[in-house]
């Protein structure tokens, strides 16, 4: 694997570190600023805004450009954003830097899975994105729990410039390691991007991300509940537990990365059976501490086998707009965040217990089977072959595809 590939990974790695160290530090925001928790929380959404606007809008714009100075000026767009967060003088500024910094995120990810598979062999591409992706799941154990304590220790200003040293720290890496010869977007133009994007397929692809990794989102949003009031565990253990979420989820990215290249529709069948098993079972393996760390580690390992397949099928699926359709996967992934979170919560408002958002998102990935089931029937009868298992890898030219049987 390219040596590249690192550099797309500490980007990775900065990106979730931002993303998910909101959660931890809205107490101390809250009340540097002089608002409510729930305001505070405004301040997540803000950046999952950005990121659903940014990662189609972003990438399209930038259709044309070199993708390895379109991937350091994303990230030099996040670091502006994280700076501007640590110096923002009071909530509204905050919002807006926080939205700011979540514009580049989705674009990034999807330009860089573009770059990443554009540097290896076909029969690696999926294990490619899986380790860009890596600094994703890292990020879970090691940069969000370090980046909460620095916010609890010097101020959550301090962790948004440090979230911004990780950020100069990629775009280093980024302008050192991404080869000139690879990273050069064919001159597709912004019209055709878009029309690429009409294909049943691709949406079909977008509706399994939303639906699969909305079921995660359902259970995972509400787990610090589930660990305190239906394991027995003290508020003071959940980072911990959050941290083996981590382990799960790195786990699952390089096994669903290396499985995928080898069959990427049965990986992603057999991730999303995995998550279904995983949910309908939480209720039975929150009853104990033990079974519940073990579930929190099969959360993530069974969600993120799916991460690498799904990005890669986008991709295939819309071979003449790679980089707009896997940005916009990442814009469905955040739906996901959000839509599988409002899902778990009716279900907790609704008095069911605390462990039922886990069967609402075991109910979501049932959904998202159906719909993966539905595009395989739609591909196997644009193929004409029901019989075969074929799949079609984007090439470095938008009109050309190389057939790849597995």
């Amino acid at each position: 694997m390219p040596l590249a590939l690192l550099a797309l990974a500490v980007g990775a790695f900065g990106l979730g570190t931002t993303e998910f160290v909101m959660m931890g530090l809205l107490p101390d925001v809250a009340d540097d600023l002089g608002i409510s928790i729930p305001t505070a929380g405004h301040l997540v959404s803000a950046y999952a805004l950005g990121v659903v606007i940014g990662a189609p809008l972003l990438a399209a714009v930038t259709a044309r450009m070199s993708r390895r100075k379109v991937l350091i000026g994303l990230m030099g767009l996040f670091v502006a954003g994280n700076a501007l967060s640590a110096l923002a003088p009071g909530e509204h500024w905050l919002l807006a830097a926080r939205f700011l910094s979540g514009l580049p995120h989705g674009a990034f990810f999807g330009v860089g899975a573009v770059v990443a598979t554009g540097m290896v062999a076909p029969e690696r591409k999926a294990r490619s994105v899986s380790l860009m992706f890596l600094g994703l799941t890292l990020a879970n154990i090691a940069g969000v729990p370090v980046a909460t304590l620095m916010g609890q220790h010097l101020g959550w200003r301090a962790t948004f410039l440090g979230v911004s040293a990780i950020g100069l720290a990629a775009i280093v890496s980024l302008a050192l390691l991404i080869p000139h010869d690879h990273a050069h977007a064919p001159a597709v133009g912004l019209r055709r991007e878009l029309v690429a994007l009409k294909s049943v397929p691709v949406w079909l692809a977008l509706g399994t991300t939303v639906a699969g990794f909305g079921a995660l989102f359902s259970a995972y949003s509400y787990i610090t509940p589930m660990l305190t009031d239906a394991a027995g565990y003290a508020d003071s253990s959940v980072t911990l537990l959050l941290a083996l979420f981590g382990v799960g989820a790195t786990a699952g990215n390089l096994i669903g990365g290396r499985l995928a290249d080898h069959s990427l529709r049965g990986t992603l069948f057999c991730g999303l059976t995995s998550l279904v098993v995983v949910l309908a079972l939480f209720p039975v393996l929150m009853s104990t501490q033990w079974t519940a760390a073990t579930a929190v580690v099969l959360l993530g390992t069974a969600a993120f086998v799916t991460g690498s397949p799904l990005q890669l099928m986008v991709m295939e699926k819309a071979s003449a707009a790679p980089s707009l359709a896997s940005s916009a996967n990442q814009a469905a992934f955040n739906l996901a965040n959000a839509g599988g979170a409002w899902i778990g919560g009716l279900a907790l408002a609704a008095g069911l217990g605390a462990t039922s958002p886990a069967l609402t998102g075991a109910a979501l990935a049932v959904l998202g089977l159906g719909v993966a089931t539905v595009a395989a029937i739609v591909d196997r009868r644009r193929v004409g072959a029901p019989a075969g298992r074929e799949r079609v890898v984007a090439s470095h030219v938008p009109e050309q595809a190389e057939a790849v049987r597995y």
